[in-house]
């Protein structure tokens, strides 16, 4: 798929992927649904992602993986690296920072940890999962404040020991991570306080809020992303009085809403949009405004795969090849 490609106002879906169908199927309970008590749903999703519930022959091969902590300005965040079985400890190797989906709210490194397995190997680089806090314990910012805590260790005398390339940190997310990470990048270009991210890999992000798209009517229900629970995710991220507040339209909040001037200078994006996602045509629109802000701008789309394939790909051959569509992309932007 050619990179300068038009890119449409809105994406498309034709055939759910058979392997995504039936493992919808067979977890009719599991989903991100913004319930009230979020609790059941994050115990939900570790029992049925966590790497340590995988049967082995679904687990993917890693060279070693080494957890770690950042000391950041909220305490301290559990870090966990993979390195692939190429790295040998003699030269630096570039790395992604990545921050999970789950609506702010749901999720850990354990459900995440076979997709960046996965990821390290098939891109040749170090991937770091982040243990960030989640909301609605603690809102925002303090996940961006995290995110730059730990990219200022992977750029410190630390990182570099751990092996990584300082100067190719990479930094990426699904869903709200992908929010996360544009966010950031938006952040790190406002404020200058460090270099920006080598290149940004957004998976499904969550650019805003979908209500007014075709995609939030046409899969609005019984694809693993509840639309009308991503209301009561962002609910918990959006902290209130007497703590200071924020619009909605706060641009590191919403980035998909800002204007095409004001998202110029980022760095270069991968951005993944599938066709079964209520957040699909908020995805493929941040990709054309990024384009048309001037940025190197790469967009795949999948129009039989929905929300959350890269937790998936143990059950979906279909999720995996997108996996290592992703890790390619990775490695043509790690330069």
């Amino acid at each position: 798929m050619p990179d300068q490609q038009e890119i449409p106002k809105t994406g498309n879906r034709t055939t759910l992927s058979s392997s995504i169908k039936s493992f919808l199927e067979q977890h009719k309970q599991l989903r991100l649904g913004g319930d009230e008590d979020f609790h059941t749903e994050r115990r939900h999703h570790l029992e049925v992602f966590g790497f340590h519930k995988l049967p082995e022959d679904k687990q993917s091969p890693i060279g070693h993986v080494h957890f770690d902590g950042v000391r950041g300005r909220h305490g301290t965040i559990p870090v966990r690296l993979f390195y692939p079985r190429s790295f040998d400890g003699n030269k630096k190797m570039p790395a992604l920072i990545y921050f999970h989906g789950g609506g702010y709210t749901v999720g850990s490194v354990d459900e995440f940890e076979n997709g960046l397995r996965l990821l390290a190997e098939a891109a040749d680089m170090i991937t770091i999962g982040v243990e960030y806090r989640l909301a609605p314990e603690w809102p925002f910012p303090t996940q961006l404040d995290e995110y730059e805590d730990v990219l200022s260790w992977t750029r410190s005398p630390e990182g570099v020991r751990l092996g990584i390339d300082k100067d190719r940190v990479m930094g990426g997310g699904d869903s709200a991570g992908g929010n996360m990470t544009a966010a950031l990048c938006l952040r790190l270009k406002d404020e200058g306080k460090q270099s920006p991210l080598k290149a940004q890999i957004l998976l499904y992000p969550e650019a805003r809020l979908p209500f007014d798209t075709p995609a939030a009517t046409e899969n609005n229900s019984g694809y693993y992303l509840e639309c009308n629970g991503i209301f009561s995710f962002a609910d918990h991220y959006l902290p209130r009085a007497p703590n200071k507040s924020y619009s909605p339209a706060h641009r590191y909040i919403s980035p998909g809403m800002q204007p095409v001037e004001k998202l110029t200078g980022v760095p270069p994006a991968a951005i993944f949009t599938c066709g079964f996602d209520p957040l699909r045509d908020v995805g493929v629109e941040y990709a054309a405004k990024l384009r048309q802000a001037g940025n190197q701008v790469k967009w795949r789309h999948y129009p039989t795969l929905t929300h959350g394939f890269l937790q998936m790909a143990p059950w979906s051959k279909d999720a995996e090849e997108a996996l290592r569509d992703v890790a390619k992309l990775m490695k043509e932007l790690s330069g």
